[in-house]
């Protein structure tokens, strides 16, 4: 079926060659990893995240608000930049919440990150584009869903809610709402799940 990794363990990301066996075992059984939120290490949230503000705005800064999706963000990028995906072509990770804001900043990130830097095989955007299947995380705005549809199209969306932190019919609501085709609804609601878990 697939497996959760909430974010870093223990601040170590899975371009971390201690993680090679897990990536190379998704592989080979044709199962996604799913690259949950968690709050970033404990380094980071002192640096950036606590300031003159109560322990409960660091919290929430560093949490749902921010550094939960920065943190998610930037382990996609690390997994695409050290060649991960050169070396597992057919590893399929899954990032919530659209995205988890890169296809909102891609435009930025291939100005930066070009073919003739990177030394990778493909580009920043193929390997958003055939490499990672992205969740509604239950974020039912259509700036956020738009931004990612740009990037991959329809069969790499998939319906989800983030029950019980998100109201589920908000979000089945949203899915009904947006201005898709009925085929592109149909595969967000399970057609695309279907095909990546071999259903």
């Amino acid at each position: 079926m697939g497996a959760v990794i909430n974010g870093h363990s223990q601040g170590r990301y899975l371009d971390d060659e201690f993680f090679e066996p897990v990536l190379a075992a998704a592989e080979r059984l044709g199962v996604p990893i799913y690259l949950h939120p968690t709050p970033p290490p404990e380094p980071v949230i002192a640096a950036a995240y606590s300031g003159r503000f109560s322990p409960d705005i660091t919290a929430r800064l560093a949490g749902p608000a921010w550094g939960w999706h920065l943190d998610a963000g930037t382990h996609a990028l690390r997994l695409i930049l050290s060649g991960t995906f050169d070396r597992f072509p057919r590893l399929q990770i899954m990032l919530g919440h659209h995205g988890e804001g890169i296809p909102l900043l891609l435009p930025r990130i291939e100005r930066v990150f070009p073919a003739e830097v990177t030394r990778l095989q493909r580009s920043v955007r193929e390997y958003l584009q055939q490499n990672f299947h992205y969740t509604f995380g239950g974020w039912s705005w259509t700036s956020m869903f738009d931004a990612v549809r740009r990037v991959v199209g329809a069969d790499r969306i998939l319906f989800s809610t983030d029950y019980p932190f998100m109201d589920m019919v908000e979000t089945r609501n949203f899915l009904g709402q947006l201005e898709i085709s009925r085929s592109d609804r149909e595969l967000i609601a399970y057609g695309n799940a279907a095909r990546l878990f071999g259903w």
